[in-house]
């Protein structure tokens, strides 16, 4: 995620084949089912994801009418239950259920707030694979509250556009919206002829009949919830391939009209097209710090929606706002930003949001390395300047803590990113080059699709550096005011 906007240098029915799951291993009674947790166990987001079961893939099939706002969806869900289940959850907002089944059998289902209890025709053994198939459909609502918009689905004057930090997911399908569960998606949208429909992944299919096309989107490897995109509107779409990785890039044609209130300047869409541009050099760049690029598929998506004032690393496509384009640096920038969440945030994912700082401190600290790169401001001018006079001792900057700020607003301050960043640094003083490089390569490597939190990464710092670092980590992260200048 990223927000420097505000601060210091986000019908026709489709059908879809259900898969058969396999049966449990035998068909003894299942004494020790009890319901699934409604609850993942996020101490922020106490009712985020849920527990009892593990989602290994998502198949959803949505029709979007953008004239009436109504989407109709069903959402095929392959799962493992990981205890004996008499029910279990799933987070679902606002949406009307039509129909619930599991493994083809209706299935009771209950709606409170945004759970969605199902309880299956039987229990279902700890170790066996099911699917829940959920029909459902409605007007997604559009609530406030959160920094990054409490549902993350907002209509837009020809389409819509679905992104958001923590739980965005919600809005539009049934989910176990948590970082701690990723799984494969495959994302089939149908909306009227003339309009496009971008999600994640390689776009496998685009077909149009009877005044509607759908847009079959595929993501093998495993995401999380949140990184989920659907953005529906006008797009000029170029598709391209660099060094095996496919890219598709959506701009939004009318980012292209002349800027009346900057005569002279280039359009938005211009600056954002050369931005996503150097995309390839970028992640090429990224390599050399955190490992291999982690996935076949690339690109970018840029809407031009005034309600939209953050970036987000949605997976293999973020998702930017135009006014981070306003100039070539920070279209640049924000580029960077959100490909190095590729590894940090979207390979390597949250154990709890409460760890945030690991996202956004290591995409921040990855421009300081990308404008030194650039022979703009070495990276130590960057941490000298924090600690000197850009930001002054008693300002609330430095009473943010950037590894436990809490479920505020202060989450997303820009605290958790920068001091996030200056936190690496200090590491990196600590340590050494060497010592602090080989950590990222090997936080990413060895954490690749897990869960992590900041003791883990403490942990393989002190393995790498030979050190101990807790003195250094809790001053950085956990300790309030401005730390002194080394």
């Amino acid at each position: 995620m990223y927000r420097r906007l505000a601060a210091v240098g986000m019908t026709t029915a489709v059908t879809v084949a259900i898969l058969s799951a396999p049966a449990a291993a035998d068909d003894a009674p299942v004494d020790d089912a009890i319901p699934g947790a409604p609850g993942i166990g996020d101490p922020y987001y106490p009712l985020d994801g849920n527990g009892g079961y593990d989602v290994d893939s998502y198949e959803l099939a949505v029709t979007y009418d953008p004239a009436t706002d109504l989407l109709r969806g069903t959402a095929t869900i392959q799962s493992r239950a990981t205890q004996s289940l008499s029910r279990f959850n799933l987070d679902l907002e606002g949406l009307e259920v039509e129909a619930v089944t599991v493994d083809g059998t209706a299935a009771g289902w209950g709606r409170d707030a945004a759970e969605l209890t199902v309880t299956p025709s039987g229990p279902l053994r700890s170790g066996r694979h099911f699917t829940t198939v959920v029909t459902y459909s409605g007007v997604p609502s559009t609530g406030t509250g959160n920094p990054l918009g409490s549902s993350g689905f907002t209509a837009t004057d020809d389409g819509a556009l679905v992104a958001g930090q923590p739980h965005s997911a919600a809005s539009w399908f049934p989910a176990n919206d948590h970082p701690l569960d990723a799984a494969a998606v495959d994302v089939r949208v149908t909306v009227p002829e003339g309009l496009e429909a971008v999600s994640n992944g390689a776009l496998e299919e685009q077909v149009t009949e009877n005044g509607w096309t759908t847009w079959h989107w595929r993501s093998p490897e495993p995401m999380v919830t949140y990184l989920v995109v659907l953005a529906i509107g006008e797009f000029d779409i170029n598709a391209y391939e660099v060094d095996g990785v496919r890219f598709w890039d959506a701009l939004d044609p009318d980012l292209f009209a002349p800027l009346p209130q900057a005569p002279g300047l280039p359009p938005l869409g211009t600056t954002a097209q050369a931005s996503l541009a150097r995309q390839p050099e970028v992640l090429d760049f990224l390599a050399g710090i955190f490992g291999p690029y982690p996935f076949s598929t690339g690109g970018g998506i840029v809407d031009d929606v005034l309600e939209l004032s953050f970036a987000l690393e949605t997976q293999t496509r973020p998702l930017y706002a135009p006014g981070f384009f306003a100039d070539p640096l920070g279209g640049d920038l924000v580029v960077v930003h959100e490909l190095a969440h590729q590894w940090a945030g979207d390979l390597v994912r949250l154990g709890g949001w409460q760890h945030l700082w690991l996202n956004e401190g290591f995409a921040t600290y990855a421009e300081w390395l990308w404008l030194e790169r650039e022979g703009l401001v070495p990276v130590q001018q960057q941490f000298d300047a924090y600690l000197s006079d850009l930001i002054p001792a008693d300002d609330p900057f430095w009473s943010v803590l950037p590894g436990d700020p809490g479920p505020g607003p202060e989450l997303f301050s820009p605290a958790v990113s920068q001091r996030g960043a200056l936190t690496l640094h200090a590491l990196r003083q600590a340590i050494g080059d060497d010592a602090f490089f080989a950590t990222l390569r090997s936080w990413t490597a060895t954490r690749a699709g897990t869960a992590v939190t900041t003791d883990d990464f403490v942990e393989l710092a002190e393995q790498e550096s030979g050190r101990d670092l807790d003195e250094l980590f809790r001053t950085w992260l956990y300790t309030a005011g401005k730390p002194p200048a080394r």
